[in-house]
């Protein structure tokens, strides 16, 4: 090897160790924020199990979780760490935090107004929401979303915070943050439950400040001193304003399109809201440690590398990456798949959640695992976009999904499917999408090397079936323990099987020549 290529080799490797470190970092987080929010959703279905009570709860977050997400959420990270990046990037520090602070500032001032207004008109928007609902449980839910639209504008300030510290890859304080929100639920699900659903609301609300004081520390110590200003002279506030543009039009389409599942599940068997969204936050689980976290601590590396036209690092960047969430993700829907009931089981099913109830979230979660490389690939491939300015690619792509989402849903819910034809219906939107944005991808980078990365994707595939072969081989003569409730069981049954499953996904992956493991560790070792 010339003294050349060895040095580019040298150097790409260093670059790799450092993704691969903050990747380390942010997954610890999202490790400690799912099995807390595992936590929470265990306290809460022994609470609540999947009464309408509960469901009241989950329609009234619904509005100002759609609210954060639209006009903040994703948009902020999407539009705000590229531009503010470029300014770390040339040393500019005071503009920099002067951008952070104007943007606080109008979060909190924009989305305090939307939510006052939605507060307001809760009632009619419950009509519409849960149109299937009596009238009293629609009073309930509005209620409850008066209450929880406190939220929106805290979490926008906070997620702005998050945003400026991992675009300074300090993300320790940032991934913190989520823990604080699930840790006020699960005191409030456990001290306030005299109070009904009604105390749940409250600590989500307290949850949300917490998230944003945790950080006001790290905030400090990076330099930030806050500033009462809009930032009207600055070229970055504006940037970011353009960018947000059309994110906030696709993050829009999403919640219309979650919003959609929930008026539709009103219409069908009682406890269909919470099936869902319990199957769905377990899913998040494998979601957010493998596709989200690894997501969100290469985007700053993706930008700052955009930023400086070093577009070949940024490609092997991407790769290491895809393959990464891939080989992560393909053998996790599998296992899911297998061992769903058993999971459900043994998370959830106690107190008030029963075994119908486990029984109908792990038919919808057996649903939603067939997206789970779907919804993965969308958070790499979505960033490569955000990095290079280019927020409205996503958004058309996202359009489609939704399209797809929605027409797929009203046909198979009628089906036997049930609910479980919403969460399908989830799966194949989610597939497509991902499709669809690696293709633009590819047509206008040319970085997929398609041969190369089908080769990775079909022996990778191969090795998870190998998987979920050996893991229901293993299951078998382990059946004994599939009805039997206790809890220390059904954790042996899962243990043994995945377990099972896992190593012979490593053996059969190793043995098809996908080196990613090796790679890791290598990497690893030399760190």
């Amino acid at each position: 090897m010339s003294l050349d290529r060895r040095a580019a080799a040298t150097s790409s490797n260093v670059r790799l160790r450092g993704v691969l470190g903050a990747a380390l970092t942010v997954m610890l987080g999202f490790v400690a924020s799912r099995l807390l929010g595992l936590a929470r959703n265990v306290v809460i279905s022994h609470q609540y199990g999947a009464s309408r009570e509960y469901e009241a709860f989950l329609a009234a977050i619904s509005i100002p979780d759609a609210v954060f997400q639209v006009l903040a959420g994703g948009a902020v990270g999407a539009a705000f760490i590229p531009v503010f990046t470029s300014y770390v990037t040339q040393g500019e520090m005071a503009r920099a935090w002067r951008l952070t602070s104007a943007l606080m500032n109008i979060a909190a001032i924009a989305l305090g107004a939307v939510s006052a207004t939605l507060a307001m008109g809760a009632p009619f928007i419950m009509t519409v929401l849960v149109p299937g609902w009596s009238a009293a449980d629609q009073q309930e839910a509005a209620a409850l979303a008066r209450l929880l639209l406190i939220s929106p504008a805290v979490f926008a300030v906070s997620t702005l915070a998050s945003s400026a510290l991992n675009g300074l890859r300090r993300f320790a304080l940032a991934s913190a943050a989520p823990l604080m929100y699930n840790l006020s639920i699960i005191i409030g699900a456990i001290f306030l439950r005299p109070l009904g659903v009604e105390g749940l609301a409250i600590s989500a609300v307290a949850g949300a400040f917490l998230h944003l004081v945790i950080q006001v520390p790290g905030l400090i110590r990076a330099g930030m001193r806050y500033r009462l200003t809009f930032g009207r002279d600055l070229a970055g506030a504006r940037e970011v304003a353009r960018l947000m543009g059309p994110r906030i039009i696709g993050l829009g389409i999403s919640q219309i399109n979650q919003l959609v599942t929930v008026v539709l599940a009103s219409f069908l068997v009682v406890g269909s809201i919470a099936y869902l969204s319990y199957a769905w936050l377990i899913l998040m689980v494998p979601l957010g440690v493998f596709a989200m976290a690894v997501s969100t601590a290469v985007f700053p590396t993706f930008a700052e590398q955009n930023a400086s036209s070093r577009h070949d690092e940024e490609r092997q960047t991407f790769l290491f990456a895809l393959r990464l969430i891939l080989y992560l993700t393909i053998p996790a829907m599998v296992i899911i798949m297998v061992l769903g009931q058993p999971i459900v089981s043994l998370l959830l099913e106690r107190g008030a959640f029963d075994a119908n109830a486990a029984g109908a979230t792990a038919f919808a979660l057996a649903f939603f695992a067939i997206g789970l490389p779907g919804h993965a690939v969308i958070e790499i491939v979505d960033r490569v976009f955000y990095a290079e300015r280019d927020t409205a690619t996503p958004v058309r792509v996202a359009a489609m999904g939704v399209t797809i989402n929605v027409l797929l849903s009203v046909v198979l819910m009628r089906t036997e499917l049930s609910f479980g034809g919403l969460a399908l219906a989830n799966s194949l939107a989610a597939l497509t999408e991902a499709a669809a944005l690696t293709f633009v991808l590819d047509r206008r980078r040319g970085w997929l090397r398609t041969p190369e990365l089908a080769s990775f994707i079909w022996r990778t595939a191969l090795a998870a079936a190998a998987m979920g072969l050996a893991a229901l081989l293993i299951r078998v003569p382990m059946g004994a323990l599939h009805s039997v409730t206790d809890w220390a069981a059904q954790a042996v049954l899962v243990l043994v099987v995945g377990g099972g499953g896992a190593l012979a996904y490593l053996a059969t992956s190793t043995a098809l020549g996908v080196e990613d493991v090796r790679r890791v560790a290598a990497l690893l070792r030399s760190r």
